[in-house]
């Protein structure tokens, strides 16, 4: 079940050519929403600078995504839902915009660590269309989380609840940038992580974590006081979890994966939410 991005005609995937240009934003943001998003965006670029700049955009496409998520949660009560099944919906946004493909990364990744096998078989397991116990309960205890802090966000007050859409999904991505960072090495010689494993500077992932916590203390802060300490604890929560994870992994599997990019942005969502929760 692991995920390759598609590739472009004539041209070997994410091979920077000699004398090429670092990319620019709009390649980043092409980069980002094409590969991590449904949206219709077409991915012009493939190289190694397309990726460095998709992975430092990436939280603009997570931020994207929790709006739509938010906006789904909102209309939903405003027709007369209760909390919880504006919960459902919201946590469903991002599922259905991302083809699953993050849950699918978790569930991969859970039978991965759970076989006990060495690295080489680990790998192998995760590459397995089928989902094992190890998946199946991972997708069932966080998406049970997820629903269940969402549905107390939006108990508490709309405004929460689209707080917790909207930083639970920018700070999932947060955590891509931040596994993406140099010295993290690919577990697969292919596939989207190793395209992206060890592009992005750490400099440049530090300020795209300063900026996000930024963000979601400004966002938190339209709740209350209270509203943008949690939302500082959110994003270090989040990256703290998911930091946790990514070493697990690196050490279990010799790298990042595609897979491990699924389950660090499910991890760090759940994390956040779970925090932004406790009112």
């Amino acid at each position: 079940m692991s995920t390759t991005p598609p590739q472009p005609p004539r041209q070997p995937p994410f091979q920077p050519a000699p004398g090429t240009p670092g990319a620019p934003w709009t390649d980043g943001l092409r980069f980002a929403f094409g590969t991590l998003t449904v949206f219709p965006v077409k991915v012009t670029r493939w190289d190694s600078e397309a990726a460095r700049a998709g992975m430092l955009c990436a939280p603009v496409a997570g931020l994207a995504v929790g709006l739509l998520a938010a906006a789904l949660g909102l209309f939903l009560l405003l027709l007369g839902a209760g909390p919880l099944l504006a919960a459902v919906a919201t946590a469903a946004v991002p599922a259905t915009l991302t083809r699953g493909l993050h849950l699918d990364g978790l569930a991969d990744i859970a039978d991965g660590l759970g076989s006990g096998k060495p690295a080489e078989d680990a790998l192998r397991i995760m590459k397995q269309s089928d989902i094992g116990p190890f998946g199946v309960i991972a997708l069932v205890f966080v998406l049970f989380a997820q629903v269940a802090a969402l549905a107390e966000a939006y108990g508490s007050s709309w405004a929460r609840g689209a707080l917790a859409a909207l930083v639970s999904a920018t700070v999932a991505r947060l955590a891509l940038t931040l596994a993406a960072r140099v010295g993290v090495p690919a577990a697969r010689p292919d596939g989207l992580g190793a395209a992206v494993a060890g592009t992005v500077p750490l400099r440049g992932a530090l300020l795209v974590a300063a900026f996000v916590t930024a963000l979601a203390a400004g966002m938190g802060a339209v709740v209350g006081t209270y509203g943008l300490v949690l939302g500082v604890l959110a994003v270090l929560a989040a990256c703290g979890s998911a930091e946790l994870l990514l070493r697990h992994c690196t050490r279990r599997f010799g790298g990042v994966t595609g897979d491990v990019f699924g389950g660090l942005a499910e991890t760090a969502a759940t994390a956040a939410l779970v925090v932004l929760a406790l009112w």
